[in-house]
């Protein structure tokens, strides 16, 4: 009887403090599985737009690098935080305190530097339709750039101080676990600074690009018909524009609709988030990493003729990179 209470243990030969194996049933099993092939196609699909913007000089405007850094933390999270999830909840944590801090550093690392650039896509969208004249002017590559560097350089400073007092791996009730565990005050201090703060920033910035690109849809059509040739350009540019508001309105809503359940748990008190009701929403909030790449599908014709090219290898091609991408067929 010693033996099979012994077998259950995560480390048998710490018999008063060791864990408990988590119970293997099938819900949990399929769960699992389904979470491993979201991982596999979160960092296929986020790996495509890495090596799409990155690639073509014509891809590089403000926009896609906002792009591109989302899909940077999108990579990470397939390729780290999914994998290092499905072992911290289906068997015992066995690669140690610093590995079990390092894995909740770069969650927390992932979490903020996507929020950042949220805000930051919010923000560039709300310059292009209500301010589209200095545009051009406040929103150039180098100054995207230096944001994003800001963006990810707060994160990892951030995640750091959020993350200072679970170094130690102190937190941990038994050997063999790695418990995420958050205290009442930075608890707090995180729901404000990572969840109320970013939100309703969104929330504003794009409340304010839907009314102004309403008003100029309303505009364009009822003038369309009587505008000259220098005036349909720029009404083919403004309804660009607002193409790419629209598309970027949708991962930012998407991102919301999956991103909120997370804290909302922790609001209502699952502080550990270690329950059965806070492993879904985690992984829903990790499965919008995994939709982002699928919305550029569907809304951006760029990506699908990078795509085409990427996978045919033609990128390997001597002069590639200056592809004329966002002609049509310009990869047939």
């Amino acid at each position: 009887m010693e033996s099979e209470a012994e077998a259950e243990l995560c480390f048998p030969e710490l018999l008063n403090i060791s864990c408990r194996k988590p119970a293997s049933r099938s819900r949990i099993v399929l769960l699992n599985i389904l979470v491993s092939s979201v991982s596999v196609l979160t960092v296929a699909l986020n790996l495509l737009v890495i090596i799409s913007v990155s690639h073509f000089r014509q891809l590089h405007t403000p926009t896609n690098i906002l792009l591109l850094s989302l899909a940077v933390s999108d990579f990470l999270v397939g390729l780290l935080v999914m994998p290092g999830e499905i072992l911290r909840k289906t068997s015992c944590w066995f690669l140690g305190d610093v590995m079990c801090s390092l894995y909740k550093y770069l969650t927390s690392l992932t979490i903020s530097a996507s929020i950042g650039d949220l805000v930051l896509i919010s923000a560039e969208r709300y310059v292009a339709i209500c301010d589209p004249l200095h545009y051009s002017t406040r929103v150039t590559v180098p100054r995207v750039r230096l944001c994003v560097f800001l963006c990810w350089s707060c994160s990892v400073l951030y995640s750091g101080v959020f993350m200072k007092a679970d170094v130690t791996g102190a937190d941990h009730s038994c050997y063999g676990e790695c418990a995420i565990i958050v205290d009442y005050v930075t608890g707090t201090v995180d729901i404000v600074l990572s969840f109320i703060f970013p939100i309703t920033t969104i929330i504003i910035l794009y409340l304010r690009v839907f009314v102004v690109a309403v008003s100029q849809a309303r505009a364009m059509n009822s003038h369309i018909r009587t505008v000259t040739l220098h005036r349909s350009v720029t009404v083919t540019a403004k309804k660009s524009e607002l193409k790419a508001a629209r598309t970027l309105g949708v991962l930012v809503l998407v991102f919301l609709i999956c991103f909120c359940p997370y804290y909302c748990v922790s609001l209502a008190g699952d502080a550990a988030l270690n329950g059965s009701s806070a492993s879904y929403v985690i992984y829903l909030f990790y499965f919008t990493s995994c939709v982002n790449p699928v919305i550029y599908t569907l809304f951006y014709p760029w990506f699908r003729k990078a795509i085409k090219l990427i996978v045919t290898c033609k990128i390997l091609q001597p002069g590639s990179s200056d592809t004329n991408i966002l002609q049509r067929g310009s990869v047939d």
